[in-house]
């Protein structure tokens, strides 16, 4: 699977032009991709203006991906604010080329930011199935749960989009080094670049990490788009030969 990371400055709260910025580095792909990968709450920034700032499923952002992906034919995957039966969620699309839609709610909200205070938290974990890879939906907060990113389903990628501060950019790197081999899948962690209006400064990182937690993309600081290609088979085979997600601990996660 051939994959495009969007690392990118995001202005904050202006979805209109964070929209022009994304859908120009888009159009400036020129090799053939099946994912691109935008970060967190890429339309708005982390903001806790939910009620001003929150879509709907019909919003101008879901149907701009919604385009693009079929006008790509490319599946795209991002995080927005969306709002649903008064609910406020951090919601992280998946959209298909053909124009489906399925998403994931954040289930660990940023008790430090006072997230939990403003949205919902997301009861389920979610795999999309989509050219015959799983991919396990995660967001930024996330990262620091192993217990509920657990490779259960034998799953092949696992995908993290974050607005992860400089301050706590080591505990990024590490956090996504450890999920890839414990889980001994593909790991991708998209985050932003630049400054936030509340004074955040963000310094990427982005990057993609093997099943062993070797370093397939290192962690980029600068603005751009990156190209990655992962191969199933080669990640199937390691685990066939070492065979350590048969050894996992039995669990249960309870709401």
């Amino acid at each position: 699977m051939k994959i495009a990371i969007i690392q990118s400055t995001l202005v904050w709260e202006s979805p209109e032009n964070n929209r022009i910025n994304f859908e120009a580095k888009i159009n400036d792909i020129k090799a053939v991709v099946d994912l691109i990968v935008l970060p967190e709450m890429f339309s708005t920034g982390f903001t806790m203006n939910a009620p001003k700032m929150a879509e709907t499923m019909q919003g101008e952002t879901v149907l701009w991906m919604q385009v693009l992906a079929k006008a790509k034919k490319t599946a795209i995957t991002g995080s927005l604010i969306i709002k649903e039966s008064d609910n406020f969620y951090n919601r992280l699309l998946f959209v298909f080329p053909s124009g489906e839609i399925q998403f994931y709610d954040k289930r660990h909200l940023f008790t430090l930011a006072g997230e939990d205070k403003v949205y919902t938290a997301g009861s389920k974990k979610q795999i999309v199935e989509y050219k015959d890879w799983k991919i396990c939906l995660q967001v930024c907060y996330d990262l620091r749960f192993p217990v509920f990113a657990r490779n259960v389903e034998n799953y092949d990628l696992l995908v993290y989009v974050a607005n992860w501060p400089k301050v706590r950019i080591n505990a990024w790197d590490i956090l996504l080094k450890a999920r890839a081999v414990e889980n001994l899948t593909y790991t991708i962690g998209v985050n932003r670049t630049g400054l936030d209006a509340n004074d955040h400064q963000y310094n990427g990182h982005s990057q993609v990490v093997d099943f062993l937690g070797n370093p397939i993309l290192y962690p980029q600081e600068n603005e751009g788009v990156f190209i990655v290609e992962l191969d199933k088979n080669v990640m199937l085979e390691s685990r066939k030969k070492l065979n350590f997600l048969s050894d996992q601990d039995v669990f249960e996660i309870k709401n």
